[in-house]
């Protein structure tokens, strides 16, 4: 149950535009989305820089519609690159976060130096800190040049007084410069 029925959409963005929403019609098999299968489109358009991000879902239609998908590998016949966009997730309003649409990165670090790097960092840091942000807890920021404390309360309540006696429980600090 891993293949989908439903009409599948993508946009491809790079650095001078995007082709818009496209459907992906004809692939070189003879029934597409199918579970362990690689399909292949042809998508015209013009010339769009280097790659960046896809958007990629479908309709939600049909039966047997949730979707898992591997990865997109797009192929740019002018510069003879290769973008390979990992996803690994479902698009599936009943599966994983309930999504049919994902925005996917581009995963080629030959493409862009570092970006794959720069992601992983972003992603290892927000695994470390998203405890944080979790419901019921209050942050407090300090502010160097006012030596004040502002506070974003569990009721996204904001409190520049920063009342050190917090009823919430669990306060975290953060020295933010700037």
């Amino acid at each position: 149950n891993a293949g989908t029925e439903a009409d599948v959409y993508i946009s491809v963005y790079g650095e001078r535009g995007d082709t818009g929403s496209r459907q992906l019609l004809r692939s070189q098999k003879p029934k597409k989305f199918l579970k362990g299968q690689t399909d292949i489109f042809a998508v015209e358009a013009v010339h769009l820089g280097h790659l960046y991000k896809i958007v990629i879902g479908h309709n939600g239609l049909g039966s047997g519609n949730g979707w898992f998908l591997d990865k997109v590998v797009i192929k740019d016949p002018v510069t003879d690159l290769d973008y390979t966009f990992l996803c690994h997730r479902w698009l599936d309003q009943g599966q994983d976060d309930g999504n049919i649409a994902r925005e996917l990165t581009v995963t080629d670090a030959s493409t862009f130096p570092g970006r794959q790097e720069l992601e992983l960092k972003r992603e290892e840091t927000w695994a470390a800190e998203k405890w944080k942000f979790q419901k019921g807890n209050t942050l407090q920021f300090y502010n160097r040049l006012t030596h004040g404390f502002i506070c974003l309360g569990p009721d996204s309540r904001v409190d520049a007084l920063g009342d050190k006696k917090n009823k919430y429980g669990k306060v975290f600090f953060m020295w933010v410069y700037a």
